[in-house]
């Protein structure tokens, strides 16, 4: 059995009294696509950092490609490739260029840096646009090359924190397109850092990531599965009202949410003609459908991604002010 990719044991990180990641545990398989879930705050990209010696942990232990992050950084780093959030390409550098001094940065042989960027550079549709200058790039297509760039020598890890961040659906579409070729060409660990849903369905297995703490870790139709309930959304005339009569009468407890009224019933077909017969409350729609990984993160967190969003900010925003006031 071969090991583990990445492998991390009762890993901390803390900012002064702050618990930025907290007793966070978990491996990765090798050729897997495993995905960290959670609100930004969550501390996925501080992992990450860590995982890529770009910050030194706390406490705990954590090895990537089989070498520690703490006393084995410069093994971890020559066989990891990342892609930031942020854009970090040289804008006044071709896109071919950037890829050369990145292969030179990481000490590829000469004579195999055309022979590694030509079939990169195809791959993520950039070959007719290899000699124009990346300061004409679109977002989309700089991510792309980010991706070439990540992948040019040939790292056994490759670590995407946000990758679509910032771009429209389309592109990020798009992303995902080439992704998925880089999956099926190339025999490279995969370890992605999102808050978006439908990116988390692509991954082989997922953590959720809320607070710091891993509260859920397996494969997402594992994770719904977990759930054994259905999810049956109505709208009414008043929603608030609608809850309490469900609670007396059919014994359900729901959740008042932008889409209307959630309830989580074990049969959803069956449960909507009692609904309707015994609501006065006048029903305006109803939606069934089996849970997905937004109820899958409500179940283990208490709340939507939004709200864990919104909450985290305004904890990062109240604790920024209390060091302002401290200081002053």
């Amino acid at each position: 059995m071969s090991s583990p990719a990445v492998e991390v044991e009762s890993l901390f990180k803390t900012f002064g009294d702050f618990h930025a990641v907290n007793n966070v545990s978990f491996s990765v398989a090798p050729g897997e696509l495993f995905g960290f879930l959670g609100p930004n705050g969550a501390g996925k990209t501080t992992t990450i950092s860590i995982l890529c010696t770009l910050l030194q942990l706390s406490a705990g232990s954590a090895r990537v490609a089989g070498f520690d992050v703490a006393t084995q950084p410069n093994q971890v780093r020559s066989n990891i490739g990342l892609v930031f959030q942020e854009i970090t390409l040289d804008d006044y550098l071709t896109g071919a260029e950037n890829l050369k001094f990145h292969a030179v940065l990481y000490g590829c042989p000469p004579s195999q840096v055309k022979e590694r960027t030509a079939p990169l550079l195809e791959m993520v549709g950039l070959t007719d646009r290899a000699d124009q200058q990346v300061r004409f790039y679109s977002g989309g297509m700089k991510r792309r090359l980010e991706i070439a760039r990540g992948l040019l020598h040939a790292p056994r890890v490759l670590f995407l924190d946000e990758p679509t961040i910032g771009l429209d659906p389309q592109t990020r579409l798009h992303i995902w397109d080439y992704v998925d070729q880089l999956r099926q060409r190339e025999a490279t660990t995969m370890f992605l850092t999102t808050h978006y849903m439908d990116e988390a369905e692509r991954c082989d297995r997922i953590a959720i990531i809320d607070q710091g703490r891993i509260v859920a870790i397996d494969t997402p139709d594992a994770l719904k599965a977990s759930i054994g309930t259905d999810v049956v959304t109505i709208q009414t005339s008043d929603d608030a009202a609608a809850r309490e009569q469900i609670i007396q009468v059919l014994g359900v407890t729901g959740d008042l949410t932008d889409d209307g009224l959630r309830l989580k019933v074990t049969d959803g077909e069956a449960f909507v003609p009692r609904l309707f017969d015994r609501l006065d409350t006048g029903v305006r729609n109803v939606n069934v459908r089996r849970p997905s990984l937004d109820d899958v993160f409500i179940e283990y967190t208490g709340r939507d991604i939004r709200d864990a969003e919104a909450s985290t900010n305004d904890k990062f925003r109240s604790t920024a002010m209390a060091r302002g006031l401290r200081k002053s």
